[in-house]
C-alpha cells in the first residue's frame, strides 16, 4: 500500500528580504490580541457528550457529569469576558474574538457585543476539538456550521479561521471553498504570507503559543500574571526594534477563563499600557492586518 505524500515544508520563508510593507502611521509592530471564546463548545457529559474536557485547572477526570469543570468554563462568559471588554474599551485598539461556532450559538450575545465594539469575530471550529479527529466530510460540515452560526449572530460571516491544535491536509482547501480570507494554522513567522491552495493564493497569519495565556495551564510556564506580562512585553520590545526596518507582527493569545481571572487580568492591563507607553504598536484585528498585508505586499512585489 502506498503511503500518503507528506506535506511540503518551507524552511526559508522570506529569508532576508520580506516585503517592504509598512503598517499604518508607520507603526513598528502590528499587535494582534486573539481572545479565544470556547466556553460552551468544550466536551461535557452534562451536555450529553461521552466525556468531559480534561484541559483546565482541575486535573481530576470524572467518568460522570462534572459540574466542577463545567463551572470553570462558565466563569469565562459570566464574569471574565466583561473584565476583558472593559480593559479594551479603556485602552483602545481592537482584538479578534476567535470563537467556536457552538459557543456562539449558545451565547450569541457575547459575539454580538464584541462585534458592536468594533472587534473581529473569527472562527475557531464548531466544537473545541482537534481537527485531525474529523473526516473531510465532518470537517467541511464543522466549517460551514461555524461560519453560519457567527454570521447569524453578528450579521456577517467570519473571514478568519484557527484550528485547535493540528489542522488536516484538507483544512485550507475547505476554507478556500467556504470563502475564508485567512487562517492562523501556522506558527512559523512574524509576518503574514501566502500559500497556494488549489491554484489560489490563500493568506496565513501565523499565531503563537509562547505569548499565550494557555501556558498558565498547559505547562505552568507562567506562575503569575507578572511573569506573563514580562514575557509578552519583552517580545513586543524586540519586535519594536526590528520593526524600524522590517514588518513585524505580535500575536497575543488570550482565553476568557484564563486571563480573565482576577489574579491574571492585571497582566493584560500591563501589556496594553506598555504598548501604549512605548508607542509604535498598531493594535488591531487579524482581518484588518490581513487586508492591509494583501493590499500592500502585492504592491511591493509588483513595483
Amino acid at each position: 500500500m502506498s503511503q500518503p505524500t507528506a506535506p511540503s515544508r518551507d524552511f526559508i520563508g522570506y529569508g532576508e528580504q520580506p516585503p517592504a510593507v509598512r503598517w499604518p502611521d508607520d507603526a513598528r509592530v502590528a499587535v494582534s490580541f486573539v481572545v479565544n471564546f470556547e466556553e460552551g463548545a468544550e466536551f461535557s457529559m452534562t451536555d450529553g457528550d461521552s466525556r468531559n474536557e480534561g484541559i483546565y485547572e482541575v486535573i481530576d477526570p470524572q467518568p460522570q457529569a462534572d459540574r466542577c469543570i463545567d463551572s470553570h468554563f462558565e466563569y469565562g462568559t459570566r464574569v471574565a469576558y466583561w473584565r476583558i471588554a472593559k480593559l479594551f474599551a479603556e485602552h483602545g485598539g481592537h482584538y479578534t474574538l476567535s470563537a467556536c461556532g457552538r459557543a456562539v450559538e449558545r451565547s450569541p450575545w457575547l459575539a454580538r457585543h464584541a462585534a458592536s465594539q468594533g472587534h473581529e469575530v473569527s472562527a475557531h471550529g464548531w466544537r473545541w476539538e482537534k481537527g485531525t479527529n474529523l473526516t473531510p466530510e465532518q470537517e467541511a460540515q464543522a466549517i460551514a456550521r461555524t461560519r453560519d452560526a457567527i454570521a447569524q449572530a453578528v450579521g456577517r460571516p467570519p473571514v478568519g479561521w484557527h484550528t485547535r491544535s493540528n489542522a488536516t491536509a484538507h483544512t485550507r482547501r475547505l476554507l478556500v471553498e467556504h470563502g475564508f480570507l485567512y487562517d492562523s494554522d501556522a506558527y512559523n513567522d512574524d509576518v503574514p504570507y501566502t500559500v497556494d491552495v488549489s491554484g489560489r493564493q490563500h493568506l496565513v497569519l501565523p499565531y503563537a503559543f509562547d505569548t499565550n495565556d494557555m501556558q498558565f495551564q498547559n505547562t505552568q510556564r507562567f506562575g503569575t500574571g507578572d511573569e506573563f506580562a514580562d514575557y509578552v512585553c519583552a517580545a513586543y520590545d524586540w519586535l519594536w526594534e526590528e520593526g524600524a526596518d522590517l514588518p513585524r507582527m505580535l500575536s497575543v493569545g488570550l482565553h476568557l477563563r484564563m486571563i480573565g481571572r482576577p489574579g491574571r487580568i492585571g497582566a493584560l492591563r500591563r501589556i496594553l499600557r506598555h504598548i501604549a507607553g512605548k508607542g509604535g504598536g498598531w493594535v488591531t484585528t487579524r482581518e484588518t492586518i490581513a487586508r492591509h498585508w494583501l493590499a500592500n505586499a502585492q504592491k511591493d512585489m509588483t513595483a
